[in-house]
């Protein structure tokens, strides 16, 4: 199917934006940046509080096939621009009788809207999920009187593992947070077991919107000396509200994985190492849920780390087997799986199996880092061809403050056959990012993910 002939305009104030921001890091004197950092933090009784700017600015282009159409038109969707810029300021106290407070206001300014934002605004265009919205975006109180344990209630940023289960977008402008109470006790007798217990009660959107849930959650965390970590979990999700009952689930797994950070491996040699993951899943209706159902995710990875490059092959699956039938993690951060473009964000009915390999080459120490990653999609039995994806990436760090980031996602569809589960178009998106971040406090690991 040849795709539409369209020219991609990159908007002349993203230009000037991005010009400001190349120059104005270069420009920067160390001094300055301290200057503002220590601007930033403050004392009070020997414990440090502080205050968090994160300025995010993006241009994303969505580009898709004559495939998709508008609904109420039948036309194709046009090509999108859309062009924001993301502020979060935050406030932490200082500690106090073991008490810590953080309040977070998040805002989405949208200066180009030539996109459908998922919430019935241009729907003539492909679809970015980044609405002009403002909220709270944080607002909770810990405690860390109690030796090895710490207690947050209120609206707050949850991650756990790889965020495939409960993550908070990150990637997306506006954040995804819980209105939750987590307990998170670190055992030091046994090895470094960290317990994470909660319930959460609101979902705060990343599309500014609020879905009620109640949602019990337990992650086991146990690390085997060096050579990585077995996590068990369990994630109790009930959606309350008619339109999301079929997103109600009950998850259980267990996952073992070597390391936590992309580019880490387990070292075998002073210039060798292996990074590995083995996972599984099961999940079944649960709750609200109307429909009966029993689905399966197998996660694994091998990967090889040869100079500081990483190469890794992975393969995950997630089961289907008919209309909300399917394995889903309503509350993850999607993105990160099956591939950049987001075609997959919700599992196909007859599941998706998704085999992909993956390098990593960083630079300059670390603080430029290119990434590739090829995508092939079928679904879980491997019958249906869902189409490939390749995926390219680079983040060029300035000091701890600053970064840029280009990326580009270009899939390919597959044979588009209904009795697969899921028809799809090819489409290409590409993104320009700056971020500026100011948030440094002590023991800021222990409260922040």
């Amino acid at each position: 199917m040849p795709k539409q002939k369209q020219t991609t305009h990159l908007p002349s104030s993203l230009f000037v934006a991005l010009f400001a921001m190349a120059g104005g890091v270069g420009s920067v004197a160390a001094d300055v940046t301290k200057d503002i950092e220590d601007a930033l933090n403050f004392y009070h009784y020997g414990q440090k509080g502080a205050i968090k700017f994160d300025l995010n600015t993006r241009w994303e282009n969505v580009n898709q096939d004559k495939g998709p159409t508008n609904p109420k038109t039948h036309l194709p969707v046009q090509t999108a621009n859309a062009f924001s810029s993301r502020l979060r300021l935050g406030y932490l106290t200082p500690v106090w009788q073991g008490l810590q407070g953080y309040a977070e206001y998040e805002g989405n300014l949208v200066m180009d809207d030539s996109y459908n934002n998922t919430r019935g605004y241009n729907t003539a265009y492909s679809a970015v999920a980044d609405p002009s919205v403002s909220e709270f975006n944080q607002f909770w109180l810990a405690y860390t009187g109690i030796a090895d344990n710490i207690v947050k209630a209120g609206r707050q940023r949850i991650k756990l593992d790889d965020d495939r289960f409960i993550g908070n977008v990150g990637w997306r402008q506006m954040e995804q947070t819980y209105d939750s109470i987590l307990i998170t006790h670190k055992n030091q007798t046994l090895f470094g077991l960290v317990a994470n217990v909660g319930y959460i009660s609101n979902v705060q959107t990343f599309l500014g919107t609020t879905d009620n849930i109640q949602a019990p959650l337990v992650n086991l965390n146990y690390k085997i000396g060096d050579v990585g970590n077995v996590v068990g979990y369990g994630y109790w999700l009930d959606y309350t509200e008619k339109a999301n009952y079929e997103k109600s689930s009950q998850t259980y797994g267990l996952r073992f994985v070597c390391c936590d950070k992309p580019l880490a491996s387990y070292k075998i040699s002073d210039n060798f190492g292996l990074a590995y993951t083995a996972e599984y899943s099961h999940q079944s209706d649960y709750g609200h849920g109307v429909t009966r159902y029993d689905a399966d995710r197998y996660n694994l990875m091998g990967g090889l780390s040869a100079y500081g490059v990483m190469f890794q092959g992975a393969m995950e699956q997630l089961g289907g087997s008919g209309l909300n039938k399917t394995f889903d993690t309503p509350l993850g951060t999607n993105h990160a799986f099956q591939g950049w473009a987001d075609l997959f964000l919700v599992t196909p009915n007859n599941g998706i199996r998704d085999v992909f390999g993956t390098i990593m080459m960083p630079f300059q120490r670390g603080d430029l880092v290119f990434t590739t990653v090829y995508h092939d999609y079928s679904d879980d039995t491997g019958r249906f061809n869902f189409g490939n994806e390749w995926d390219f990436q680079a983040v060029q760090k300035f000091g701890k403050h600053y970064s840029v980031l280009l990326k580009y996602a270009d899939y390919n569809a597959g044979d588009n056959n209904p009795k697969g589960g899921f028809t799809s178009t090819d489409t290409q998106k590409f993104w320009v990012q700056t971020n500026i971040n100011f948030f440094r406090v002590a023991g800021r690991s222990k409260l922040f993910r």
